[in-house]
């Protein structure tokens, strides 16, 4: 855990070891998030798209709820007969 002082006009400085570590560089972007009790400094992604890819990323949902809804016609229409 590291400190910073806040200067009179109400600038901080983020450590070396944390710019490193999260890839901050001059001209970067930063969030700071008020969570009520405390502040969170969070860095904006260079290109917040290629941040997003592979976020949805997973087992296709579609082809599982067509899979279901076919085992459900199935089982109502040997109901019917």
């Amino acid at each position: 855990m590291k400190t910073a002082t806040v200067s009179q006009k109400g600038w901080i400085v983020i450590p070396k070891t944390y710019r490193q570590k999260y890839k901050i560089e001059p001209g970067d972007q930063i969030q700071i998030v008020d969570y009520g009790g405390g502040l969170s400094i969070v860095p904006l992604p260079k290109n917040p798209l290629a941040a997003l890819r592979g976020f949805l990323a997973g087992p296709s949902l579609t082809a599982d709820l067509l899979a279901e809804r076919k085992q459900e016609k199935s089982a109502e229409e040997n109901r019917l007969e």
